[in-house]
């Protein structure tokens, strides 16, 4: 097999390992805390939470140290720039990149940020039960401030213990980031028939073309 940086394999190692590691662990444990959120599966979904969280949190340090695709410095363009882009590309014309494009660089620090606040708010909702302990407990009681709601205080079903108010904040930024999820596959889709390429593959093996 060629080497992805051998000039003559016509591919180019761009995203690294801990990039696709990342990626894909991430789309696992997102995956995972949605749909293991009810009641009775609560532990599991708040370790998965636990788990995006890390993840995201590790992500940023990688965007500062990292190589150089891996890096923010490489895709933080100017909303401008990122609206140019996705412009051109619905036409079909957008100048291909072969790091994360400006649209998708976008793409990338909104997911990371409304992750952030997903699972930051998450704690802060599962902190309010009274009888939780551990990183919930710091977050929501002493960064934020908040107040463990008493059991006798509960309120309908097992799962609707805690901080009502807090628990509607944390699922809004549930919602926001599915929606940004659903945006970035379109994106993809997109990018991979204007570019004629599979930017999943690449994602998976983490060689493109030149």
């Amino acid at each position: 097999m060629a080497n992805e940086n051998d000039p003559q394999s016509g591919t180019v190692r761009v995203w690294d390992r801990f990039v696709r590691v990342f990626h894909w662990a991430l789309v696992a444990a997102f995956i995972a805390a949605y749909f293991l959120s009810e009641d009775e599966t609560l532990t599991l979904h708040t370790w998965a939470g636990y788990t995006v969280a890390t993840l995201v949190l590790a992500r940023i340090v990688w965007g500062l140290i990292g190589p150089r695709y891996a890096r923010f410095t490489d895709f933080v363009y100017r909303p401008s720039e990122a609206l140019t882009y996705l412009k051109n590309l619905f036409l079909f014309r957008a100048d291909r990149y072969l790091g994360h494009s400006p649209a998708g660089g976008l793409m990338v620090v909104a997911l990371l940020v409304s992750l952030l606040l997903t699972t930051f708010s998450g704690m802060a909702y599962y902190g309010t039960r009274s009888e939780t302990d551990g990183i919930a407990t710091f977050v929501s009681r002493d960064v934020i401030g908040l107040e463990p709601v008493p059991p006798a205080l509960y309120k309908g079903e097992m799962r609707d213990r805690g901080n009502h108010d807090v628990k509607e904040l944390h699922e809004t930024f549930v919602n926001i980031t599915i929606i940004l999820i659903f945006a970035h596959i379109a994106g993809v889709v997109l990018a991979s028939l204007a570019h004629r390429e599979n930017l999943v593959r690449s994602m998976i093996t983490g060689g493109k073309r030149r």
